[in-house]
């Protein structure tokens, strides 16, 4: 299987039980790798063809600026769904969604999920 990846998507949104967290935007940090077959985009060198990751990207930002989800859990998990449910050709995917600034001596703290169709059937 071939990968797509959107690496170190840099975001700012509201996420966190903490008071402070509830009211002001923080960075998220995303990473994303969708795993398809790219070889009939490769021989039609047609974007109907391939996985659209501008757009995959765009609904990304619109979803992560529109939440407020309390959990890194519950986000990273709807990143999944989003990417799985509006890209037919995404067989399975990876999504990593990080805190930067949540711990004081960390460089960041996250979670990582790997999803496939099957997952949210």
């Amino acid at each position: 299987m071939d990968k797509i990846i959107i690496k170190d998507l840099l975001l700012r949104g509201i996420i966190g039980i903490n008071p402070e967290e509830r009211v002001k935007q923080q960075d998220i940090l995303i990473n994303v790798v969708m795993y398809a077959d790219i070889r009939r985009a490769a021989a039609s060198d047609d974007i109907a063809d391939a996985v659209d990751y501008k757009t995959t990207t765009k609904r990304i930002i619109d979803h992560v600026e529109a939440s407020s989800d309390f959990l890194v859990e519950k986000l990273v998990t709807d990143i999944a769904r989003l990417i799985l449910e509006t890209n037919p050709l995404v067989e399975k995917v990876q999504v990593r969604v990080e805190k930067p600034t949540a711990l004081r001596f960390a460089q960041s703290v996250g979670i990582e999920i790997e999803r496939s169709r099957a997952d949210f059937s």
